[in-house]
């Protein structure tokens, strides 16, 4: 008997796609570099996410990329336009979809560094660390940051 339990409770444990249901990843994330707080939440049907944080939101003293003491800016992205937008409050995640097993697909995530965007995918492994994977094309193409949910 002990035996026909164990078995089963092994079978449910493989079977089962994931723990997370769709609206787990909802919250306030800490990336990688502890140096930004990303906050996921829903944009309709989908899952989104911007910048609520910064370690330093404002240009350093001799900082070559903004003048000492204004807000940090979007001083990469690819639009003219779009290089004054500052920082703090910028959607940087977009159309994340849930599929069901404790994956989020077919989003993307820009990177205000370098102005690119990839696509992207997350997945969580406990209830307070999220996987982030942004890749090119296919995702073995890509980098995975791990984020610590910060509420």
């Amino acid at each position: 008997m002990k035996i026909a339990l164990f078995l089963l409770l092994v079978l449910v444990l493989v079977v089962t796609p994931g723990f997370a249901a769709s609206d787990d990843i909802v919250g306030v994330w800490l990336d990688t570099g502890k140096d930004a707080k990303i906050q996921i939440f829903k944009c309709g049907q989908k899952y989104c996410g911007k910048i609520v944080w910064l370690i330093e939101p404002r240009y350093p003293a001799n900082s070559p990329y903004g003048p000492p003491g204004q807000n940090k800016v979007d001083r990469s992205n690819p639009d003219p336009a779009l290089r004054k937008t500052p920082l703090l409050d910028l959607q940087m995640m977009r159309d994340f979809e849930y599929d069901g097993a404790g994956l989020w697909k077919n989003g993307t995530v820009y990177d205000p560094d370098n102005g690119k965007t990839y696509s992207a995918r997350m997945t969580m492994d406990s209830p307070n660390q999220l996987n982030l994977r942004g890749y090119i094309a296919f995702s073995i193409f890509g980098r995975t940051e791990v984020w610590t949910r910060t509420n």
